[in-house]
């Protein structure tokens, strides 16, 4: 009951009241420090009421926690040492990471803890000492790793074609070899030396992904931007495409080309994965995020439909036109394709001018270049500009927050031996078996003081003023008396306001 009551108080509007709450019932609390304490027992989702507040965006109780939990190690004038207890904090060996937990709600308010003491220390710890190498690292070894891939398809094996053309828009010259033609030479057996490489390498990403999706969830994993989200899809589709085009090499079957190619586009787009450790870049790949997932995803359907409906009234045009004269038309799928071309302006109209053209060809043409150029694609240009205003706001904060998600991400995947515990032990300073973390405070008792008496001048200036307005609206009927009054009202604020603001310096002194 009273660890369902603390959780209650983490919910509550009223921070002030929650925290005097909370801190009367540990009060009565027996096991304040054991493992039956009230603060350590999980509700049905697995948070204490500490990742709660973490979870929520209570700011004021995650603070309040934190005071509770902090010693102070040495005071020397404006010089403080604190230890702050890392317990629930600290994502070494825990199943469910407090920073991983805060990164991965859609509550913008939990994003604020990360600029808080001490989350932000440890993070920056983190980051500094072994998250920015191990992640550079990494992304210099993926680029080597796509660098072999894109060598492996380039030189893949192929023959010349030697079956006769059965039609004159046929232009195959080459063919997929054999399986048993493939690996006779000696460029062949290092083509082969790569491509166990890149297989591997897919083997790999995937025995590193399956077990998180299962872990967190699909729709949590792959929806949330943070997380990588939409980086997640590709790679794992990429490593799909890579094991399907070894199946189909292993096969001799014909085609191996599509899942190759799908390969190489989706494995070098993923680079852009690796562009959030860099602050100069790392803001863009998100606003490309929102676009894409976004504006993007909505304005697709709206193209698809008004590409099918003309493309269909194209085909239909030049359906008994001869295919020679016109052949961006001359069967469905090509009309598809082109009339996407004419969408993005890609292409201008192809149509050759030097035979007889249908009439309604001009005629649909006209109204496509209407709605498809003029309106649609600066309907989209306008959604985007709307989008990037929005995610302008919040892009660094979002940023940071990848930057924590990458953190939690490497330090989960590798090995203890490459990631040692961040913090001190507490048994250097006689606290137990916990880890803290040192941080070290500067506080400039001048400037709260100077604030202290700022503050004072302008509530004491505040009231005399309005009183001044209360008197000159009774006596605005008066004319000759409004300069007087305001004078005197000047002078008696001045005089008030500073008797006030001298009584408090001679009393601090």
């Amino acid at each position: 009951l009273g660890n369902t009551v603390l959780h209650i108080l983490v919910l509550q509007p009223n921070k002030t009241f929650a925290c005097h709450m909370y801190s009367l019932i540990l009060s009565y609390d027996r096991n304040k420090e054991g493992p039956g304490s009230l603060e350590l027992i999980p509700n049905k989702e697995g948070l204490t009421p500490f990742k709660l507040a973490g979870v929520e965006g209570n700011t004021v109780m995650f603070q309040y926690l934190m005071q509770k939990r902090k010693h102070n190690l040495w005071s020397f004038g404006p010089l403080t040492t604190v230890l702050y207890d890392l317990t629930e904090i600290d994502s070494w060996a825990e199943d469910q990471s407090f920073l991983e937990l805060i990164v991965s709600t859609k509550k913008r308010e939990a994003r604020q803890i990360l600029d808080l003491t001490p989350v932000k220390e440890l993070v920056s710890l983190k980051w500094n000492m072994y998250g920015r190498p191990y992640f550079c690292f990494l992304a210099l070894f993926y680029i080597l790793y796509m660098a072999c891939f894109t060598m492996c398809c380039v030189y893949r094996p192929l023959k010349p074609r030697t079956g006769n053309k059965t039609s004159s828009r046929d232009n195959t010259v080459y063919v997929q070899k054999m399986l048993q033609e493939s690996y006779m030479t000696y460029e062949d057996e290092l083509r082969l030396v790569g491509e166990l490489i890149t297989i591997i390498g897919a083997v790999v990403i995937l025995i590193l992904e399956i077990p998180d999706i299962l872990r967190v969830g699909a729709a949590k994993y792959f929806g949330q931007t943070i997380l990588g989200g939409p980086f997640h899809i590709i790679v794992i589709t990429y490593a799909c495409m890579i094991l399907i085009t070894m199946v189909m090499r292993l096969t001799s079957t014909t085609g191996e080309v599509v899942p190759m190619s799908f390969a190489l586009v989706l494995g070098w787009c993923n680079v852009m994965y690796f562009a959030r450790g860099f602050q100069m870049l790392g803001p863009f790949t998100i606003m490309i995020q929102k676009m894409i997932f976004g504006d993007l995803m909505r304005f697709c359907w709206l193209m698809a439909v008004v590409i099918l409906g003309f493309a269909s009234a194209f085909y239909i045009i030049f359906q008994t036109e001869n295919p020679e004269n016109l052949g961006q038309f001359y069967n469905y799928p090509m009309s598809l394709f082109t009339t996407f071309e004419l969408f993005l302006t890609i292409i201008d109209g192809p149509a050759n001018y030097d035979v007889d053209l249908p009439f309604m060809y001009s005629v649909v043409y006209f109204a496509f270049a209407i709605i498809a150029t003029l309106l649609m694609l600066n309907l989209l240009i306008a959604m985007m500009g709307d989008t990037h205003w929005r995610v302008a706001h919040e892009r660094d904060e979002l940023w940071r927050a990848q930057v924590v998600a990458t953190t939690v991400m490497l330090e989960r995947k590798l090995p203890r031996c490459l990631w040692p515990r961040s913090g001190i032990c507490g048994r250097e300073y006689g606290l137990g078996d916990r880890w803290y973390l040192r941080v070290e405070d500067r506080v400039e008792p001048n400037k709260h003081k100077m604030m202290r008496y700022t503050e004072a001048f302008k509530a004491q200036d505040r009231d005399n003023y309005d009183k001044g307005l209360e008197k000159l609206e009774i006596n605005r009927n008066i004319l000759y008396n409004k300069e007087p009054s305001a004078f005197s009202l000047s002078r008696s604020t001045s005089r008030t306001s500073s008797h006030r603001g001298w009584e408090i310096l001679r009393q601090n002194t």
